[in-house]
C-alpha cells in the first residue's frame, strides 16, 4: 500500500568501516659484531698498534740490511783499491821487462772506480749508523732515498764496467804466462765485482724505500 508507513529498520549511511586489522613488526636485529675476516682484514692492513710496531720492525731491518751492504762494498772496494795499487812487479828476465798496473787502462779504471766506490760506500756506511744511533737524519728522508738510489745504481755500473774491460786482458796475460802480477790483476778485479754485488743489493733496497715513501 502506498500510503503505509514502513517500519523496517533501516541500515545507518554513514556507519564507519572496521578497522584494519593489526600487522605485528618484528624489532629490528641488533648489530652482529664484527666477524673474525673484518677483524683480520683491518689488522692486516695495518691499522693500529701491531701495524705500526710492524711497519717500524720493518723499516728497521731494511736499515740495517743497507747498512750492511754498503759495508761489504767499502770493505771489497778498499780490498780491490789495495790489491791493484800493490800490483807492480819488477824487471822480469823472463818476460824482459817489468810489469805495473800504470801501463794498462783497463787496471787504472779500476783503480779509479774502486776509489770512488770506496768513498761513496764508505759515506753511506757512515750516514747509516748516525742514523740508527742518534734516531735523526742527516738529511730529509726523501732526499736521502733518491741519493742512495741513484748513487747505489750509478756506482754498482761503474763497478761492472770496470771489472768487465779488465777480464779480457787479463786472460790473455794469463795464457801467457801465470804469475803474482796476473794473479793479483785477477783478485782485485774479483773484489770489484764482490763490491758490484753489494751494491747492486742495495740498489733495490733503496728502490724499495723510496717507492714507499710518502709525498703527501
Amino acid at each position: 500500500m502506498t500510503g503505509q508507513n514502513d517500519t523496517s529498520p533501516k541500515r545507518p549511511e554513514h556507519a564507519g568501516s572496521p578497522p584494519p586489522p593489526m600487522v605485528q613488526t618484528a624489532p629490528p636485529a641488533a648489530p652482529s659484531p664484527p666477524s673474525a675476516d673484518v677483524e683480520n682484514q683491518t689488522t692486516g692492513t695495518g691499522f693500529g698498534v701491531p701495524g705500526i710496531l710492524q711497519r717500524w720492525k720493518k723499516e728497521d731491518s731494511l736499515r740495517r740490511g743497507s747498512l750492511a751492504l754498503w759495508g761489504l762494498s767499502t770493505v771489497f772496494s778498499f780490498l780491490a783499491f789495495i790489491i791493484m795499487v800493490c800490483n807492480k812487479q819488477g824487471y822480469l828476465e823472463d818476460l824482459g821487462y817489468s810489469e805495473d798496473f800504470n801501463q794498462y787502462e783497463e787496471y787504472s779504471y779500476v783503480l779509479a772506480i774502486a776509489i770512488l766506490s770506496m768513498l761513496y760506500s764508505g759515506v753511506q756506511a757512515a750516514r747509516q749508523v748516525h742514523q740508527l744511533f742518534t734516531g735523526r737524519e742527516v738529511f730529509q728522508r726523501q732526499t736521502s732515498a733518491w741519493v742512495a738510489f741513484i748513487g747505489d745504481q750509478i756506482m754498482a755500473y761503474l763497478l761492472l764496467s770496470s771489472s768487465s774491460s779488465a777480464m779480457p786482458i787479463t786472460n790473455r796475460e794469463r795464457e801467457i804466462q801465470i804469475d803474482l802480477f796476473t794473479d793479483s790483476s785477477a783478485a782485485a778485479i774479483s773484489m770489484a765485482f764482490l763490491a758490484f754485488v753489494a751494491l747492486a743489493l742495495s740498489a733495490l733496497i733503496s728502490g724499495y724505500k723510496l717507492s714507499s715513501q710518502s709525498y703527501i
